[in-house]
């Protein structure tokens, strides 16, 4: 059984930085993308970041620069690390994970549509 829990989200100002984390058990890092995904109220549900363990890495263009994404072999957690947090980057993070490989272009184009398993969210709160 595949179990994503997300953690870590705060709220903090605007230019702090913040790192959320994923524990993921009954997945295989092998198994496929992972990624993080987020959503605020009112839009739709936008991929942030990609990785697969070809070491394909991708990234929204809005979070370029910002954020970065890591899987932990050790601790078995998918983490994202937020600097320089802009208000608009207030959401709800979504871990998620696909049944296999994708090009990251792909999932960051259409990615909520490919995930086939999700966790239950974090919210990050930035104020100016």
């Amino acid at each position: 059984q595949v179990q994503l829990v997300e953690s870590g989200g705060d709220s903090v100002q605007s230019g702090e930085s913040l790192k959320i984390s994923c524990a993921v058990s009954g997945y295989p890092f092998s198994s496929g993308s992972m990624g993080w995904f987020r959503q605020a109220p009112g839009k739709e549900r936008e991929a942030v970041a990609i990785i697969d363990t070809y070491e394909r890495i991708g990234y929204a263009d809005s979070v370029l620069g910002r954020f970065t994404i890591s899987q932990d072999n050790i601790r078995n957690t998918l983490d994202l690390q937020m600097n320089n947090l802009k208000p608009e980057d207030t959401a709800m993070y979504y871990c998620a994970a696909a049944n296999r490989h994708f090009h990251p272009d792909i999932l960051l184009r259409a990615g909520k549509d490919w995930m086939k398993y999700w966790g239950q969210g974090t919210q990050v709160t930035v104020s100016s």
